[in-house]
């Protein structure tokens, strides 16, 4: 061969190892071609040398990801990297179901079945420990130069990226296996305006919410303003309110009366996927400002802070019920409990309500806590309970109740909602019933919702979790992405097919079947006119495209191909991931291509 000849077929062969460097693997699979993110054991894997820079270029917040189990193994992954640490170990174990520790943790998700449990805090030190489906690196940002820096390099080295918030995900989004996270959990900054004089037709007060704020801070800080104010936040202390909350939608306890929380956002700081700082408002970069409202969690940029409406303080009211085996055994007589109760969902939303329940494990269980009334006292909230107050009597059923009063919002919350053990392992479901839907039929409604709840299967239990709350009873229109059944709902659930965790992967696909094709399907059936929530809902979920968004979808798949193209930024279930598949038992992020 000439020696031209040679340097043309080196040059070639300097090419494709240069473009499969920038590409990652191919991968066949069924007959279908698919190009994956970059990975550790691909040759595109950033050198040391490149993970070094970035370390400087973020200022020394790059760590390597080690889930919070690691300190009670002496082995971590094949290393001879030993991560025990009796003290550390203590502490994990001390704090398993502490949802403020997992959430202050660099990686922890709360809902650990995303991370395939391979790395649990034990009192055996031998014990295996494996980084499963968590990252291999993180950034602690603590500037937005350092997100945007993250963000740089993982679109440049093509690497699967994470944004992490508090990890209080049911749906796995705050983790994804090899993949860069970026931490925004110390963006804690929150500052209160008397008075907004930003773009659009609010005058009234407002708050500029950092990222990593979570849900009680932001509750307390502002209770703390003179006089008091009171933002719309989940019933969960722990959610980071400015994450995935927000961008997935948001409701809690004042929905039915101020609406959803992104129906009350003024305006996002954000960066793009190509790194760009960018303000989304309604006169800046209105379609991005129109798509993060709703429109799905790590989706169209990484946000750094939201302004949002504040309101005045509220007088509030709670009542407590439930309907337990210390009152009956009798499987009929607790159903007929439940159907009296949650067949007056429509009544409690018409009186601006919101109500939180939990159903199971298993049959006989019901906890109601709280039936919230906003601008209630005592006696109005008696008032408007009397159908079921006097229903329950009439039926005899036996159950427990009491009713508080307080002269705010924030003093009710810190009273009467409880806080939520982390660290369950379960499928998850959800679906969302609207106003027709109970008056169609809400008895097969609460049978659905009874059916998830206890044996759906010979194999498992059911868990549900329920929220009354209409937002168009306050806000019957919201220009926005969110779906638009949510202005006309009366009862959303998130149902549970509980697992201990450590199923096979042949076993955890089954158990995702009977979440969408049994208790799914008994959800479905019961509400013709439903749909599902974004934030808590089934990553099976048929025709989730219609099911999350309605008629909005078509616009945030416009979207998604104008702000992320390449898909630097992905979550399941959300706008424009229709090509992308996690392969290989849950490890590598690929998009189809032919």
């Amino acid at each position: 061969m000439a020696r031209t000849s040679i340097f043309v077929a080196l040059l070639a062969a300097v090419g494709s190892a240069v473009a499969a460097k920038w590409k990652g693997e191919i991968k066949k699979v069924e007959g279908t071609t698919y190009q994956c993110k970059c990975y550790s054991d691909n040759l595109c894997w950033p050198t040391t040398t490149d993970w070094n820079a970035l370390n400087r270029t973020v200022g020394g917040t790059l760590q390597v990801a080690i889930p919070p189990g690691a300190p009670c193994h002496r082995q971590f992954e094949n290393s001879t990297l030993s991560t025990y640490n009796e003290a550390a170990c203590a502490e994990v174990l001390g704090n398993w179901v502490n949802e403020q520790w997992l959430t202050d943790h660099p990686i922890a998700n709360l809902w650990p079945v995303y991370t395939n449990n391979t790395c649990l805090p034990s009192n055996d030190p031998n014990s295996p420990c494996t980084r499963g489906f968590y990252g291999m690196y993180v950034i602690l940002a603590k500037t937005k130069e350092q997100i945007k820096a993250g963000i740089d390099f993982a679109r440049e080295q093509n690497l699967r990226l994470i944004i992490r918030n508090t990890g209080h995900d049911f749906m796995g989004r705050s983790t994804g296996f090899g993949s860069l996270i970026i931490n925004t959990h110390s963006f804690q900054d929150v500052k209160f305006l008397k008075k907004y004089t930003g773009p659009g037709d609010w005058s009234g007060s407002a708050a500029i919410v950092g990222a990593g704020v979570q849900g009680r801070e932001l509750y307390r800080q502002a209770f703390a303003q003179k006089p008091p104010v009171v933002i719309v936040g989940g019933e969960c202390p722990t959610v980071g309110w400015a994450g995935g909350y927000i961008q997935g939608g948001g409701h809690g306890p004042l929905t039915s009366i101020y609406g959803m929380g992104a129906d009350n956002v003024l305006s996002f700081d954000a960066i793009t996927v190509n790194g760009k700082y960018v303000t989304a408002n309604e006169k800046q970069n209105p379609d991005l400002f129109w798509a993060l409202k709703g429109g799905g969690p790590s989706t169209f940029a990484v946000v750094v802070s939201i302004t949002v409406k504040t309101f005045p303080e509220v007088p509030t009211a709670g009542t407590i019920i439930n309907i337990n085996t210390t009152h009956t055994n009798d499987t009929a007589v607790f159903n007929k409990g439940f159907h009296i109760f949650h067949n007056l969902a429509n009544h409690y939303v018409d009186n601006g309500m919101f109500v939180y329940f939990e159903v199971g494990p298993g049959p006989g269980r019901l906890h109601v806590a709280p039936l919230v009334g906003p601008r209630m006292d005592e006696k109005k909230l008696n008032e408007v309970l009397k159908p079921l107050f006097d229903q329950l009597d009439a039926a005899k059923i036996p159950h427990s109740r009491y009713t508080k009063a307080f002269p705010t919002f924030f003093e009710f919350y810190m009273d009467m909602f409880e806080d939520e053990q982390p660290n369950q392992n379960s499928v998850v479901g959800g679906r969302l019933f609207t106003r027709q839907d109970l008056d169609d039929d809400a008895d097969k409604v609460a049978d659905a919702i009874i059916f998830a709840s206890g044996n759906p299967t010979q194999e498992t239990l059911g868990f549900s979790v329920g929220h009354i709350v209409d937002p168009g009873h306050g806000v019957p229109y919201a220009d926005n992405a969110i779906h638009p059944k949510w202005r006309n709902s009366s009862s959303f659930v998130i149902t549970n097919v509980i697992m201990t965790g450590l199923e096979s992967w042949e076993k955890k696909k089954k158990l995702e079947n009977v979440q969408t094709n049994i208790v799914g399907k008994a959800l479905r059936d019961a509400s013709p006119n439903g749909a599902s929530y974004v934030n808590e809902g089934d990553l099976n979920e048929p025709n989730w495209q219609e099911s999350y968004w309605g008629n909005k979808y078509p616009k945030l798949l416009e979207l998604r191909k104008k702000w992320d193209p390449k898909g630097v930024l992905y979550t399941r279930t959300t706008p424009g991931t229709e090509d992308w598949e996690v392969l290989d038992y849950g490890t590598k992020l690929c998009k189809k291509v032919s």
